[in-house]
């Protein structure tokens, strides 16, 4: 109990220095544009599925983690939200307010999923797959978002893409995701640098893909779970043949 205690103060700490603390102070007193702190926060996200996977000792510990979140900072946003020191301070695209709540709660939503399917069925030797999925989302979202505003010349043209997107973000995209799979599972999940690589080779252009043809923000639950449904087969095969 005491663990989980400790582990749970330390999950709630970091989250108040990236999503909050550290946001609030880039805007009020940095010229870094709002975008890019956006992505920021999506990249700390990203990153604090570490935290739920190391710091607890049990899948189902970690879930309720990653769900006291929730019921402790769903209801602070939505009341901070009614002041004007809400748009001042944090980066919300949305005119009534509720993108931040929202993207919470779909981060904590997947990263609970991701748990309970592979670390919770699977065993704890798959909780890689759960970080690596959630890398693949941080790490290409954020690349595919400031690329493709900075960069982006070439729409994508095509009826089934309804948010602006562009063709060099969708490359930006692929890359990062690329990268981080590969730099994932090769350190924190312990695979040969050729299995690393193949996985990251298949699940770039899903990812891209896949978020590309995302709506609405979607990407932060359609991303992670199309990463991991497309590493699942080969890390399968890899884990059965022993390599």
């Amino acid at each position: 109990m005491k663990e989980t205690l400790i582990g749970t103060a330390i999950l709630m700490g970091y989250y108040g220095l990236t999503l909050a603390a550290l946001p609030i102070a880039l805007r009020a007193w940095t010229p870094v544009p709002h975008e890019l702190v956006r992505k920021g926060q999506h990249v700390a996200y990203a990153l604090s599925v570490f935290l739920l996977l190391g710091l607890f000792q049990t899948w189902y510990l970690a879930v309720a983690a990653a769900s006291l979140l929730v019921v402790v900072a769903y209801p602070v946003l939505a009341l901070w939200e009614r002041h004007a020191s809400y748009r001042r301070l944090l980066t919300d695209r949305t005119r009534g307010g509720g993108e931040l709540r929202r993207q919470m709660l779909l981060v904590q939503a997947t990263f609970a999923l991701l748990i309970t399917v592979f670390w919770g069925g699977m065993g704890p030797a798959w909780r890689p797959l759960v970080a690596t999925a959630a890398m693949v989302w941080g790490f290409g979202d954020a690349a595919a978002a400031v690329v493709g505003r900075s960069l982006g010349r070439h729409p994508v043209a095509n009826r089934a893409v309804h948010d602006p997107k562009s063709v060099e973000g969708s490359v930006a995209m692929a890359v990062a995701a690329a990268g981080a799979a590969f730099a994932t599972l090769l350190w924190y999940g312990g695979h040969a640098w050729w299995v690393s690589l193949v996985a990251a080779l298949v699940v770039a252009p899903i990812a891209a893909t896949v978020e590309t043809f995302s709506r609405g923000g979607l990407d932060t639950l359609t991303v992670p779970l199309s990463a991991a449904a497309a590493l699942f087969p080969w890390l399968l095969l890899t884990a059965a043949v022993g390599w």
